[in-house]
């Protein structure tokens, strides 16, 4: 039975990960840590949870010995917009949690999952079915980390055999936890608003089409990908994955498929857009396709159908 450590557990990944894992793993193989106890009170109570700075590597090599860790999914990340406001402290983060994770790893012959981005591409990229080997010239400090994360990862596998995995996650839709300064935050804003408003003012223009995966896949991804005989992998942590492209115009045309009266405004901020402009419209995700049989169960509609019935009964609002 794997004996997993989740670095970045109070994030929008991490705080749904947990107990994903767990029901696979059992309660007590996955520890939980962050600088905070900021997570509902049955996921703190459902195993274990530490205090722990990702960038301190003594604790963090304490905690998996103590716990006899294989497996570390290294979530700590400063995303795309909140890093552009400290790039310094953006870079600190991003490459220093993973170094430490993948050193230890590397003395431990463990095992890393580190995710990457759709924020890894820049302007260069091509920007309709964006393929899996192609050039990388992002224009953000969040983007810099993550291709920087993708190429140590393959080091420490190549140099040290670490078996080190990762995904290029699409923005991801999450009706449990809110987002954290990214670039497609408004793809979960959007539905909050519109059961508590029924308007939405998008910071990204008409026409910004960007990839997009409901947390459920995004989940399940990570844990396939973890899973798969290694034997297989050849792009071992840099997997485009993805299950929906859309603008704004095409998430509010699905809102009013239930919601006939919902409106949409645009107010756009030009970070954010000029992020989303240079990201991808859409990737293509046949390598992980073949690699090791990725294949989305959610798309748009049932994406929306979803997060209607489950945040109506959280807020309390019915459409």
């Amino acid at each position: 039975m794997k004996k997993i450590l989740i670095l970045g557990a109070a994030g929008q990944i991490g705080s749904e990960l947990i107990p994903f894992l767990r029901n696979i793993y059992g309660d007590t193989n996955v520890i939980a840590s962050d600088l905070h106890k900021n997570l509902p009170c049955d996921v703190l109570e459902s195993g274990p949870f530490e205090i722990l700075d990702a960038l301190d590597a003594k604790s963090m090599n304490d905690l998996v010995s103590k716990y006899k860790i294989d497996t570390i999914f290294n979530l700590v990340a400063v995303l795309s917009a909140k890093g552009e406001n400290d790039p310094v402290l953006a870079w600190k983060i991003n490459m220093g949690a993973l170094f430490n994770a993948l050193e230890i790893s590397r003395q431990t012959k463990g095992a890393v999952f580190t995710p990457s981005s759709i924020g890894a591409f820049g302007k260069n990229t091509p920007q309709d079915q964006t393929p899996q080997d192609t050039i990388m010239r992002p224009g953000t400090i969040y983007g810099i980390s993550k291709v920087a994360a993708e190429l140590l990862g393959d080091y420490y596998h190549n140099k040290f055999g670490v078996d080190a995995r990762g995904l290029r996650y699409p923005g991801i839709i999450s009706n449990v936890t809110l987002p954290g300064g990214g670039t497609t935050d408004y793809a979960v804003e959007i539905y909050y608003e519109a059961l508590q408003n029924r308007s939405y003012t998008s910071n990204l223009a008409a026409g910004t089409y960007l990839d997009m995966m409901y947390m459920p896949d995004a989940l399940r991804a990570a844990v396939e990908l973890m899973e798969c005989d290694p034997a297989k992998l050849i792009h071992r942590n840099c997997f485009n994955v993805t299950a929906m492209s859309f603008d704004p115009e095409g998430i509010a045309a699905s809102i009013r498929k239930v919601m006939p009266d919902f409106r949409l405004d645009y107010k756009v901020d030009p970070i954010k857009q000029a992020i989303a402009e240079s990201w991808p419209n859409s990737m293509d995700d046949s390598a992980a396709r073949a690699e090791w049989n990725w294949a989305p169960q959610y798309d748009l509609e049932k994406m929306t159908a979803d997060m209607f019935e489950k945040l109506s009964i959280k807020l309390g609002k019915q459409i």
